[in-house]
């Protein structure tokens, strides 16, 4: 299984007798799963359905979508409650006399009263909805996913490439790691043969004194990375690994990217030495393109 991107779009659409209900659906990136649903005052109902519908097939991302209903006769057929209009337009005139109100209602008055106009659509049986509106939302969802599934593989193959450039840099440092101890032993003789030239003492061979020997060991340990260079070797493998998991793998990718940053970042720091240093920028840089990447990854 491919990764998913958390960006997409999807449309689905059903139908329940004479009315038509159409989805759509987009998505973008948020750390948790946050869904916004925006459905038909008649459809209020039905909110907690589709929101569980969705998380059914999404695990992050922001979802925000709509739900529309149209009747046979488009969105122009609706009707006007005459009762209910006669009604509010006596209770209106009554107030305005009794507070002293000049009475100016028109027919544009009517517009802002609530529920006077209903579409044909409000005929329909709420339980005559509910398999249709999820039968659209669905289609919506799998158009969805479709789309986050294609991102996805053009996100695989960019982490791909940039995985390969990480082992790249990381073959050039260990190909340098052994220089580090050579350079650090000579610079300590180095410095002491030109303390002893300073103070006219007589040459000595510093190689075979037993204590510059421990301290030449102790550096040896203190800048040996191979440890480093192993763990990363297998975070690269985990992380091609994770990418062909059928679970969701945006959280365990980004949690994995900060043990490549905590190891790079101890090379660094125990190598001391400026051209590891270089290596060492190089990989983080590239390490954080890749971070940023998986911020798009469910």
């Amino acid at each position: 299984m491919a990764l998913k991107s958390m960006t997409g779009f999807g449309a689905g659409t059903a139908k329940a007798g004479d009315v038509q209900i159409d989805v759509e659906l987009s998505s973008v990136n948020r750390k948790q799963l946050d869904v916004s649903l925006r459905l038909p005052s008649a459809l209020a109902g039905f909110e907690a359905q589709t929101q569980k519908v969705v998380k059914e097939t999404v695990s992050r991302g922001r979802i925000t979508g709509s739900v529309q209903l149209e009747s046979a006769g488009g969105p122009g057929d609706v009707s006007l409650d005459l009762k209910k209009a006669e009604s509010a337009v006596k209770q209106l005139r009554a107030a305005a006399k009794k507070l002293k109100l000049d009475d100016t209602l028109d027919a544009n008055a009517l517009l802002r009263i609530p529920n006077l106009f209903q579409s044909a659509t409000a005929d329909v049986e709420l339980e005559e909805i509910s398999q249709p509106l999820e039968k659209a939302l669905r289609a919506a969802l799998k158009k969805l996913e479709a789309m986050r599934v294609t991102e996805g593989r053009a996100l695989e193959a960019d982490f791909r490439a940039r995985l390969k450039i990480l082992e790249s840099i990381l073959t050039e440092i260990r190909r340098l790691a052994p220089l580090v101890v050579s350079k650090g032993r000579k610079k300590l003789f180095q410095g002491l043969e030109s303390a002893f030239a300073e103070a006219s003492a007589d040459k000595k061979d510093f190689s075979k004194d037993e204590r510059i020997i421990r301290e030449i060991a102790l550096f040896g340990e203190k800048a040996d990375i191979s440890e480093e260079i192993t763990r990363l070797k297998s975070h690269i493998q985990q992380f091609r690994k994770m990418m062909r998991s059928p679970e969701p793998a945006g959280r365990p990718l980004d949690f994995l990217a900060q043990e490549f940053f905590r190891e790079i970042n101890t090379i660094g720091s125990k190598a001391n030495d400026l051209q590891i240093t270089q290596q060492v920028v190089a990989f983080k840089t590239e390490l954080e393109r890749i971070r940023e990447q998986i911020q798009n990854v469910e």
